[in-house]
């Protein structure tokens, strides 16, 4: 498998994110969205940045059960119901993200939604990894 990461020098310099990521591999696994939802399935997290942890959590667990790491997502869309909460805690996003999933960044994209399956939920995570 092979994951190839494409940032073009005429696009602004990605921060969190890969422009493109290019994949070579015999196996897709496509993550349904996650949640900050706990075992018991309850929405758990006062804030963007604890939800996020979890979701992520969730969406990591999912791909590892699937024979998967981190390295292997090419994309991930972050639904958020705030995408001004979203900026405001970039940083802290951004510090989950790598000590979580390192610093091999997928193709991401960040969508604004009025509200989540989950009722309480302010972020959804899902993606695609490539494994061999």
């Amino acid at each position: 498998m092979s994951l190839d990461r494409v940032n073009p020098p005429q696009l602004s310099p990605p921060t969190g994110f890969s422009h493109a990521v290019a994949a070579t591999g015999t196996r897709l696994v496509f993550l349904a969205g996650q949640t900050a939802l706990d075992g018991d399935g309850k929405v758990t997290g006062a804030t963007l940045p604890a939800q996020f942890r979890l979701a992520l959590s969730n969406l990591l667990t999912a791909l590892r059960a699937a024979g998967g790491a981190p390295a292997d997502l090419a994309r991930v869309t972050v639904y958020a119901t705030d995408i001004a909460d979203y900026r405001t805690h970039s940083a802290e996003l951004g510090r989950i993200w790598r000590e979580l999933a390192g610093r091999d960044y997928p193709a991401m994209a960040v969508i604004g939604a009025t509200r989540l399956w989950d009722e309480h939920a302010v972020v959804e995570i899902d993606g695609v990894a490539v494994l061999s």
